[in-house]
């Protein structure tokens, strides 16, 4: 009886061990896309708001859902406290300590990162490209991500529950 519920509870965890996994590989396409829109936001209020940063910030964080809107509330934050931070600081350490709550991985955290070296050091007109490159940076990534997401979801699923079931098998 004891071998039976212990069989059943490692099935339960390897198949949900599975499906957590299937379920990162689906939320990350829909991050980036939600990264996308944040993006062209940021560039609607730079471009034609005239908005200041922290304020763009802010207004970019109410659109979009977590991790991603604490991140972007944490920049502005800091961008409008006293501290004397410059915003690439400000913008490397937040998205860098926040990066592992969301599902992205290193190319969307390089073209974030670059992204951030480049806002409020210099003109409208030369953030704005760099809001567009890291557009065409980030689309690259989601095509990637989605295709990744096609190879690996079903197959994060099967291989929890397979494992879990060999890890039963060996212990029959």
């Amino acid at each position: 009886m004891i071998r039976l519920v212990g069989a059943a509870l490692i099935l339960f965890a390897g198949t949900m061990i599975g499906f957590l996994q299937a379920a990162r590989f689906a939320e990350r396409p829909k991050q980036i896309r939600h990264l996308l829109h944040a993006l062209q936001r940021l560039e609607t209020e730079i471009g034609y708001g005239q908005t200041p940063l922290p304020e763009a910030l802010l207004r970019v964080a109410k659109v979009l859902p977590p991790p991603l809107a604490g991140l972007f509330e944490r920049i502005a934050g800091e961008l409008r406290s006293a501290s004397g931070e410059t915003v690439k600081a400000a913008w490397e350490r937040i998205i860098g300590g926040g990066w592992a709550s969301t599902a992205m991985r290193a190319g969307e955290l390089e073209a974030m990162l670059r992204l951030g070296a480049s806002l409020g050091g210099s003109g409208r007109d030369d953030q704005l490209k760099h809001v567009r490159l890291a557009m065409l940076q980030l689309q690259a990534e989601e095509t990637a991500a989605r295709e990744d997401q096609a190879k690996y979801e079903r197959l994060s699923r099967s291989l929890g529950v397979l494992g879990a079931a060999l890890v039963v098998i060996l212990m029959m």
